[in-house]
């Protein structure tokens, strides 16, 4: 793979546009990769880092820690939390990383898993893009490799004909591979990571040969086990993983500072103007979402029912950006109740019959009463009639 260095503060060469600044009529991507989006806090720390790295990793593990958590370096330069979480949970993600062990990064949805996979990986080995999206389709050849039939019908196998999949590539380069949502993929798929993580080889019998991981490669992995339809890892499976459990935010104001930050970051992406006094409306998003999550209110006098669906941060995040857009575009581009009203009924609603009750019960019994809230329940009764 054709990418240049983190050193170099070029990121990997495919999101330069979005890095380096927006030219008349250029292209510039939705959502450029972690290590371009971040590749001027990659390359400072790659010129601050005077400690031992692992055998091909960009950065050394208190580094990478470093990257995620945020802090500042010895020459002012500011990282900016990529995670805001306990430290331990992410020293003992980045110390497997540095061991023989894959890690499964495991959670309910919304939980910051695919982030932190993504940055794990861009810090590590400079490159998020070794990825195996995992779906109920996802074949035994998206792990392991495939074949160009054009080459393979007319030469027979070769390595010519031979598609590698990024797991391949990662083996072969040294690099870290990530499979998302690893219980979304079929049991009997799932299992083709048993040779590679245990014996460190993906052998090919069409060839009778076989790839060898080189040193600095290594395998993230993101699950979950409250979603409908996932598939239970094999006892074997889970074995050759270290699982590290990401929580959900501890505190109401812990929720609110992620929801703040990756609603700015979106929202920059977007061309979104900053909302000004949004944060009341994040803080209410927020406050809803945990209680009907937790069953129960803030204040622990009221016992609630919860819904079917999980409301997690990240759909608290997909509630207020897209109520940033409502009223960036549509209104005066102050976020108001009535912004993200219609977002929160339809992230808490997910089966009409049951969520609705419960939601009207929550409306009625606790927003219509909380000091405060009466513009809020009038634009929640509104878009709920």
């Amino acid at each position: 793979m054709d990418c240049a260095r983190v050193e170099n503060g070029a990121g990997n060469g495919r999101g330069t546009a979005a890095v380096a600044g927006r030219q008349d009529g250029e292209a510039v991507a939705l959502r450029p990769h972690a290590e371009d989006a971040f590749a001027k806090e990659l390359a400072a720390l790659a010129a601050a880092d005077d400690r031992p790295r692992p055998e091909r990793w960009r950065l050394s593990p208190w580094a990478v820690a470093t990257y995620l958590l945020g802090g500042t370096l010895a020459d002012g330069t500011v990282i900016t939390p990529k995670y805001v979480g306990p430290r331990r949970i992410v020293e003992v993600a980045v110390t497997t990383l540095a061991t023989d062990r894959a890690l499964l990064l495991l959670g309910v949805p919304g939980t910051a898993k695919t982030w932190v996979s993504e940055h794990l990986a861009a810090a590590v080995s400079g490159d998020s893009t070794l990825l195996v999206q995992g779906t109920a389709g996802t074949p035994e050849e998206a792990i392991r490799y495939g074949w160009n039939y054009a080459r393979l019908l007319a030469h027979g196998p070769s390595r010519d004909a031979l598609v590698p999949s990024p797991v391949m590539r990662a083996m072969a380069e040294g690099m870290t591979a990530r499979v998302e949502e690893l219980t979304r993929i079929p049991a009997d798929v799932q299992d083709t990571l048993i040779t590679i993580l245990s014996e460190k080889t993906l052998p090919i019998p069409e060839l009778g040969q076989e790839v060898q991981a080189v040193r600095g490669f290594n395998l993230i992995a993101t699950a979950n086990d409250r979603d409908r339809g996932v598939n239970e890892l094999s006892s074997a499976l889970r074995r050759r993983f270290n699982t590290v459990v990401l929580p959900l935010p501890a505190t109401p104001d812990e929720e609110v500072d992620i929801v703040t930050r990756r609603v700015d970051q979106i929202g920059r992406s977007l061309d979104l103007p900053p909302a000004p006094d949004g944060m009341a409306e994040i803080r209410r998003v927020v406050t809803v979402f945990r209680e009907l999550r937790d069953g129960l209110t803030t204040d622990g006098r009221t016992k609630l029912k919860s819904p079917s669906g999980t409301l997690s941060t990240a759909e608290a995040i997909s509630v207020v950006t897209n109520g940033l857009a409502l009223a960036t575009h549509f209104g005066d581009g102050v976020l108001r109740p009535s912004d993200v009203a219609a977002g929160i009924l339809g992230a808490v609603v997910r089966d009409p019959a049951a969520d609705r009750v419960v939601w009207q019960e929550y409306l009625e019994s606790v927003v219509r009463e909380r000091d405060g809230w009466k513009d809020f329940y009038r634009a929640c009764r509104e878009v709920s009639a």
